[in-house]
C-alpha cells in the first residue's frame, strides 16, 4: 500500500475501534468520541481552553442530530484539523525560507 493507503486505512481502523465499543461499530457515541480525542488527540486536547470541547466536536459535527458521529460526520473533524494543521506547516515553512 502506498502511504495515503495505509493513512486512509488507519483513520477507518481508529475509527471502528473507538465505535466497536459499545457494540454499535458504525456510530460514535459522546463516550467513544471522548475517549478518541483523548487518545489519539492529546496534543490537540491539551491546546483547548475550553473544558467542554469533546461536547463542543459533538454538538458540530452531528449533522443529523441522532447524538452519534458517523464516519462522514467524524471525517469533518479530520478535514478541518488537518486542514488548520497544513496552514500551520505552511506558515513555519515561510518563515524558515526568510
Amino acid at each position: 500500500m502506498t502511504d495515503l493507503e495505509k493513512c486512509m486505512e488507519s483513520l477507518i481502523v481508529i475509527f471502528h475501534r473507538y465505535a466497536d465499543e459499545d457494540n454499535d461499530g458504525r456510530t460514535l457515541s459522546r463516550k467513544e468520541m471522548k475517549k478518541l480525542v483523548e487518545n489519539e488527540l492529546p496534543t490537540f486536547l491539551k491546546t483547548q481552553k475550553n473544558p467542554g470541547v469533546v461536547d463542543r466536536i459533538m454538538k458540530d459535527l452531528d449533522q443529523n442530530k441522532d447524538s452519534k458521529v458517523d464516519f462522514e460526520e467524524f471525517m469533518s473533524l479530520i478535514t478541518g484539523l488537518s486542514m488548520a494543521c497544513e496552514k500551520c506547516y505552511m506558515l513555519h515553512e515561510k518563515k524558515g525560507k526568510k
